[in-house]
């Protein structure tokens, strides 16, 4: 009896093994993986040790061939390799989506600009906050991307990332110096006004 529980024990997880997903990618890595859809361009798929986490990607042209449970295959290997300059096409369309979509910088910015405007001590007191602030990248749920699908390129989102902080730290810089300009003028107002004269 015990015999017959350890052989039916042991063919269950055989069987869970083996009814996996394999993709084979062109570096010769085997990926076992559950695929979740096989698009025109890409194929997605969720890593068979946390089925519950994140849905990845792989475009088609970085893999063989994907073997699945039922012991079908696709056959990508004559697919055509993506140059590096489509991946210089992605950076610069995140690039310059970044200079179009993202806004998310302007409370930090203003945040800066008060705290530097502060009469008589403005610069002391904005200076903390126009340098942390200013080397800080934004935060993903700050960046205002048009579209969650092109997030899940890597060379777009890195394109993206790029600009909104460029986009974040110039702000930040130009309120910091207005915030500046502001508290010498206040400050001079304010001594004028206690001066005896």
């Amino acid at each position: 009896m015990r015999n017959l529980l350890i052989i039916l024990i042991f063919t269950f997880l055989s069987n869970s093994i083996v009814a996996q997903d394999t993709l084979t990618m062109r570096s010769g890595e085997n990926i076992i993986v559950k695929i979740i859809e096989v698009g025109s361009t890409e194929v997605k798929y969720k890593k068979t040790i946390n089925l519950n986490g994140p849905i990845y990607s792989s475009i088609k042209s970085d893999i063989l061939f994907i073997h699945y449970e039922n012991g079908s295959i696709d056959d990508f290997s004559s697919l055509k390799i993506e140059s590096s300059r489509s991946d210089e096409n992605q950076f610069n369309q995140g690039y310059n989506d970044a200079s179009k979509y993202y806004k998310s910088y302007k409370l930090a910015g203003t945040a800066v600009f008060f705290t530097s405007a502060f009469p008589l001590y403005g610069w002391f007191l904005g200076v903390s906050p126009a340098l942390l602030l200013s080397s800080a990248s934004p935060l993903d749920e700050n960046l205002d991307y048009p579209d969650l699908n092109l997030m899940k390129n890597e060379q777009y989102a890195r394109g993206y990332k790029t600009q909104a902080k460029n986009i974040k730290r110039k702000k930040i810089i130009r309120n910091y110096i207005s915030g500046l300009v502001t508290c010498v003028g206040l400050s001079g107002l304010m001594i004028s006004a206690l001066s005896p004269n």
